[in-house]
């Protein structure tokens, strides 16, 4: 059975690039994002992680944890980052997790329990290895995405993903289409007009079943 959303994360000791690091202390009362990768020294991730590297001040304001992973090892990690800073123009702050006995991988449902690296491998190989994982403090998983080799990753869009999962979480809310902070969000069904209006104030009621409230920021 794969990891699914509200499922808890695999708890895994790994060695990163700085150090190595048990899954559930990392999240620790935190949201935290996970992204993976099928190799390093690659073009696409190396765009990505520079654009992670960017976002930094981003994740720091709203208390968020960055881990990085690929199927490569902590030496060239370390080669790697400086590649990803000078593409980038920013320091890569996060730990790089290295994969390289696929342990994470699997656990969290990017490959198949029997998937083995063969010699002289290619990113091609673990192509899979291409998801991003929002997780809560409860260590439970929020969001995932997964991506093909030749598709860069918008993270701006998980940015904003982000921003709505934490918007929501424990909250009788959702957010429509497209949101981005500040607009609109949905109030849940589970909370009756009244309720809703007892609650929040103003309740636009568009449909039945569909009901916005100005952003509770």
């Amino acid at each position: 059975m794969g990891l699914r959303i509200n499922d808890e994360i695999p708890n895994l000791t790994v060695e990163t690039d700085m150090g190595a690091i048990d899954l559930h202390d990392f999240v620790d009362g935190s949201y935290a994002i996970f992204f993976s990768h099928p190799k390093d020294f690659t073009p696409v991730c190396t765009t990505e992680f520079g654009a992670v590297a960017q976002l930094a001040d981003e994740w720091d304001k709203r208390g968020v944890k960055v881990l990085g992973i690929s199927i490569d090892g902590v030496e060239d990690h370390k080669k790697w980052k400086g590649d990803i800073e000078s593409y980038g123009g920013a320091k890569a702050g996060f730990p790089i997790v290295a994969d390289e006995g696929l342990a994470m991988a699997k656990a969290f449902d990017m490959l198949p329990a029997d998937a083995y690296m063969p010699d002289g491998r290619t990113p091609a190989d673990s192509a899979t290895v291409r998801s991003v994982f929002i997780i809560g403090p409860d260590k439970k998983l929020r969001l995932t995405m997964t991506y093909p080799m030749s598709v860069g990753r918008n993270f701006a869009e998980v940015l904003r993903a982000l921003d709505a999962v934490m918007k929501t979480d424990g909250a009788p809310l959702a957010t429509p289409a497209n949101w981005v902070p500040g607009e609109d969000v949905i109030v849940a069904l589970s909370v009756s007009d009244e309720d809703a209006k007892a609650k929040f104030g103003d309740v636009d009621i568009k449909l039945p079943y569909l009901r916005t409230i100005k952003d509770p920021a």
